[in-house]
Parts: structure tokens; sequence; C-alpha cells
């Protein structure tokens, strides 16, 4: 099956952001890719304001998600993306949506929150409670996880642990020193540690580095985004997959019992 990772430059404007999300699916749509990974925390965001992604969330019923719904209507692709939705007053939550024929057939609410690099995630976002959930697309199990995640071993290998073939990540990958080095080694290295395909959707813009990517189960990068905005494709599939897994089959030869998150 053909997936897709869309990146683009998040505005100040949730409509504007929501019609760029449309534009990518339709454009993923016509390529007929079977799944879609968006970046993170889509409705907005500004230079000036770090806090727009909270003060502007909407819930799941809200405006921006419908818009992205009546598109996902139109097609057979799943897409996922994060979004803020409120949880407190003043405070959210990252919440990752998986769409397939306009509905919401999961959502997750990110585990890690980036307190790192003098950015403190937590201060105005609350953080989930349980483990993400798999969802089928086509003939491969995708797991699904959010940007910093990605730091976290663990998270990945449960995933695999409990089926996933494929993680899908939404991201907004912060830049500084070496960030991009970190962004491409540790998703070769989850890939790896899991032996799942990975699509990770990077926002691009001033403030962040952009660079999906698509990787096989070796580590391989299939296919690489600039920091512009655009759509990148791969194919890939359950055979190959398992191939992979039968010559490093690093999850049968593991020696300690999978990882206790919560």
């Amino acid at each position: 099956m053909i997936v897709a990772a869309g990146q683009f430059i998040v505005t100040p404007d949730w409509e504007r952001n929501a019609e760029s999300c449309v534009a990518l699916m339709q454009e993923a749509a016509q390529h007929n890719a079977a799944l879609l990974v968006l970046p993170e925390a889509l409705l907005a965001r500004a230079d000036d304001d770090p806090d727009l992604s909270v003060k502007s969330a909407q819930t799941l019923d809200g405006g921006f998600l419908s818009l992205l719904r009546a598109e996902s209507r139109r097609n057979a692709m799943t897409t996922v993306l994060t979004l803020h939705v409120p949880s407190s007053a003043g405070r959210a939550v990252n919440t990752l949506v998986a769409l397939r024929g306009g509905e919401v057939i999961a959502h997750y609410e990110k585990l890690h929150l980036y307190d790192a690099f003098n950015i403190q995630e937590s201060r105005l976002v609350d953080a989930g409670h349980q483990l993400p959930p798999l969802i089928e697309v086509e003939d491969l199990r995708v797991g699904l996880m959010t940007c910093y995640d990605l730091r976290f071993p663990e998270l990945a290998l449960a995933l695999a642990l409990q089926g996933a073939e494929l993680l899908a990540l939404p991201a907004a990958w912060v830049r500084g020193p070496l960030k991009e080095h970190h962004w491409s080694t540790l998703i070769a290295a989850r890939a790896l540690d899991t032996t799942c395909f990975m699509v990770a959707s990077g926002e691009c813009g001033s403030r962040n580095i952009g660079l999906s990517r698509i990787v096989d189960p070796l580590g391989v990068t299939l296919a690489g985004a600039s920091d512009h905005q655009q759509v990148i494709y791969a194919e890939v599939n359950h055979e190959h997959l398992l191939q992979i897994r039968s010559k490093l089959p690093v999850l049968q030869n593991r020696r300690f019992a999978p990882p206790q998150l919560l």
C-alpha cells in the first residue's frame, strides 16, 4: 500500500490551517495513499505567542476537525494528525486523531510532554494516561505516537509487542543545535528497535524543522522531505515486513519482560 507524510507551515489562523490540511489530503488521495500522516498541533501557531496552540484549542466536534472530517468522507484514506482539545480553564490535551470515512476512528492523548530544551509543554498541557491504540490500515496494524514520544523507545516497543507493524508519528520538531540529527537518528532507531515501518510528519517553518520521513523496518529512508510544504510517498507491504522480521527477529529474541509504562 502507499503511505504518505504531509507537512506545511501552521499559521495563526485555524481556518487557513484546515484548508492546508484539506489540500494535502486531496493530494494524497489523488496518489492513492491509504495512510496520510500530518504534523502535530495543527490548529494555530505563532512565533510571537508560544501559547497560541493551547489558546486556540477546539473540541473534536469543533470547526477545524469538521472541515477535515468532511474531506475524509470523500476518500478511503486514513488521516492522522494532532490538535489541542480543551481540558480545563486555560489548559488542553495534545490529542492525536485518526480519521476515516469522515469519522474519528481512534484518538490518543500525548503521554510524553515536551519539557526539554528550555520548553515546558506541561505548563499548559495535560498528559495522557493510556497507551495509544492500534488501528488497521489495509493489511498493516498501525501504532500511534506523537512527537516527543519518539525519544522513549519503550512506547514504540510496547506498540510493536501488541502487534504494530507501522508507527505513525505526527510531530512539530523544534529547531536547535543537532535537532535534525536527533530526528533522523531516532526515527531510524525506533524502526530498528521494533522492526516497524515509520511514517513521521514534521511541521515546517521558522520554528520547526519539517524533514518528514518514511523509513523501513531496517531504518532505511524510503522517502524524505525538505523544509517546505510537500507530501512524500512510499510503498510499504506486509510481505516485506515479514521478510525483515524473519532475518532480524528482535521482537522474538528479547530477554526482558514487556515494558510496563503506566
